[in-house]
């Protein structure tokens, strides 16, 4: 036995997928090369280890430059009856999974059981500590949903200056290597390095990228596999963006619904879904001018108020409904200080190099003006609400760098049944992936939110559970509803 752990941990070092820890025996009997301390920060829980897994930089350079992985660990509770561990991939992409692995601990306690919890800090954490100044610097002063070719292309022009500066500028080696395909990668080593001959997994938002590239990269290192909020990147995001159309519409509904029955609603006894076209018409037309404490000066069009100005999700008592009622009625009489903070703000994050290097190369930009003109006129025959561009896809339609993890679709051959979860808002896409894999179901929230599991929904997490732990799917159409969820 001995022999044999030595050679399998020279065989890791060799493929560049670890450092050079000492090999240990699992729980479940297999060759763990990580080596566990305890950690150190605030609210660490009780009994959680950390350690580092060392991955190359560039994965096509598997013996060059290295990065640290940082990676914990919660043991399982009932270690005669561990199975095996559960990988949790964070989303964002630039989330943090061992922040979300203390906050989530408690409500994974029966999970736990049976399971070694693992949460790591993917390669894109942490970036502004890591590149240079010019990739946190906006690529633009006003992003704007262009009206023809010309100030199309002048837009990708300035977007992609700005990523080739970052790029060039950047002396850690990072930029460029950030895409989803690199994390999977990323998530094999340390599938290798905890000693496991197969991973279970639970993936949320945009984690569901780097997922779905692991289900095309290592299909039979997947023991099982819950999705939660995840987009299907495989089909493409124009895909991805008309069924968020659909999604935005009935939660609109949900909202001019809401508003006509509640006295507190700024528009209530008008028709508020045409003070509403009606205020994104003019912006369009005529640009609000809003000052920001935080971003200064700046003008709202109706792209910027389609794209940042409703929220889903009517928050705790309807309050972020109250807000937006209460900002287009100040919009529409001049005043758009309601709706400064977010559209601002959201437009400068979303031309930041930094914020495009995480998402571009996975194929999120239009391909071109041909690309963007079509799916403008398929949204807006779909959404008269919020119908135009997406402005993620707008940002990185200057990405100057290859684009490494492209749409296509996810070969299914050697692939597990997989549980997906989604809320109004996210079902559609998680379900669009979900449903594509044989024998696989989705659980459908009736109700608003976003990652169900990190939420603490209980109904999700037991289904969740049940899963991972015995590898029994709910019944297709199963749904949890608020109700389900006392006290919370």
């Amino acid at each position: 036995m001995r022999g044999k752990a030595r050679s399998l941990a020279v065989g890791l070092a060799a493929a560049g997928l670890v450092g050079h820890l000492p090999a240990v025996a699992s729980a479940a009997g297999n060759v763990s090369s990580i080596e566990w301390k305890a950690c150190t920060g605030e609210s660490v829980p009780a009994g959680m280890r950390c350690a580092a897994v060392e991955v190359p930089l560039n994965w096509a350079d598997p013996g060059g430059k290295k990065i640290a992985l940082d990676v914990a660990r919660l043991p399982a509770t009932d270690p005669d009856r561990r199975i095996g561990s559960v990988l949790h991939v964070p989303g964002g992409p630039g989330a943090k999974g061992i922040d979300d692995l203390k906050r989530s601990g408690d409500d994974l306690a029966e999970l736990r059981q049976r399971f070694d919890l693992v949460g790591y800090n993917p390669r894109n954490t942490d970036l502004q500590a890591k590149l240079p100044a010019s990739c946190m610097r906006p690529a633009l002063t006003h992003l704007s949903e262009p009206r023809d070719r010309v100030e199309y292309d002048a837009q990708a022009a300035k977007l992609a200056k700005a990523m080739s500066r970052c790029h060039a500028e950047d002396r850690s080696g990072l930029y460029g290597q950030l895409d989803s395909l690199s994390v999977a990668r990323d998530m094999e080593a340390i599938r290798a390095a905890l000693g496991e001959r197969r991973l279970s997994f639970m993936a949320n938002s945009y984690g569901g990228v780097p997922a779905a590239a692991y289900m095309r990269l290592f299909p039979q290192r997947i023991r099982a596999m819950y999705l939660d909020g995840v987009i299907n990147q495989p089909a493409g995001w124009p895909s991805q963006h008309l069924l968020a159309a659909r999604s935005q519409e009935q939660a609109f509904a949900r909202f001019t619904t809401w508003c006509a029955a509640t006295t507190a609603c700024a528009l209530h006894g008008e028709d508020a879904g045409k003070i509403w076209r009606g205020l994104t018409a003019r912006a369009d037309r005529t640009p609000i001018p809003v000052t920001s404490a935080e971003f200064g000066k700046g003008k709202l069009t109706g792209s910027h108020l389609r794209w940042f100005g409703f929220i889903a999700d009517p928050g705790p008592g309807h309050t972020r409904w109250l807000a937006f009622a209460d900002a287009v009625d100040k919009a529409r009489h001049g005043d758009g200080s309601g709706f400064a903070e977010s559209a601002l703000g959201n437009s400068r994050v979303w031309t930041m190099p930094l914020a495009l290097g995480m998402t571009c190369a996975d194929d999120r930009g239009y391909t071109g003006y041909a690309q963007y003109e079509k799916v403008r006129r398929q949204v807006r025959k779909i959404s008269p609400n919020f119908g135009g561009a997406a402005f993620d896809a707008l940002t990185c339609a200057g990405w100057p760098l290859p684009v490494t993890n492209p749409s296509r679709p996810l070969p299914t051959r050697g692939l597990p049944p997989v549980l997906g979860a989604g809320t109004w808002g996210d079902h559609p896409w998680t379900d669009s992936l979900v449903r594509g894999i044989p024998g696989s179901t989705t659980i459908r929230y009736e109700g608003p939110g976003h990652v169900l599991y990190l939420s603490g929904n209980r109904c999700a997490t037991k289904h969740a559970t049940r899963y991972l732990t015995d590898l029994r799917l709910p019944p297709a159409g199963t749904v949890c509803l608020p109700a389900q969820e006392p006290g919370r």
